[in-house]
């Protein structure tokens, strides 16, 4: 589904679907708001997601691994296997498209009319940002505990 910039739902949904909420609600605005948007709009220079992203990224990474641990599994090659198995671009894009994420993501002007979410990585970075911010606003445990809801890793 292709949304205009005017037409983004509300970032306040998303709280709603991942079952949480931010105490600082600018880390949720920075997390779906990407670089050419902050460009066109002249936003400040850390206002895009980039950051958050790459921060996601690690986070997804210690609480998948820490999972798996948990869950017995102690030879590095089958934890590493199974990290890979689950932490992977089509895992995050799925995740990231049931939450319809691209709905609330502030896209540039070309993102927007190319609909960029459609191919390769865009959503994977995203739900990656969104997990960074939520780490940042609320630590390990509420990355763990939003990961956990979104089934990419095990309730127990």
């Amino acid at each position: 589904m292709k949304r205009s910039i005017a037409g983004r739902r509300s970032s306040a949904e998303v709280e709603g679907r991942i079952g949480y909420l931010f105490q600082d609600r600018s880390l949720l605005e920075r997390a779906l708001t990407r670089l050419a948007y902050t460009l066109e709009a002249g936003l400040p220079a850390d206002a895009h997601m980039d950051a958050l992203a790459t921060l996601g990224d690690a986070v997804i990474n210690v609480v998948v691994v820490e999972a798996v641990v948990a869950g017995g599994a102690h030879d590095k090659g089958a934890i590493t296997n199974r990290k890979v198995n689950l932490v992977n671009m089509t895992r995050l894009r799925g995740l990231a498209e049931n939450l319809a994420l691209e709905e609330y993501v502030r896209w540039g002007k070309g993102e927007a009319a190319q609909g960029v979410w459609t191919s390769g990585r865009v959503l994977a970075e995203c739900m990656e940002a969104l997990i960074g911010a939520v780490y940042l606003d609320g630590g390990m445990d509420a990355a763990a505990g939003v990961l956990r809801r979104l089934r990419l890793i095990g309730t127990g």
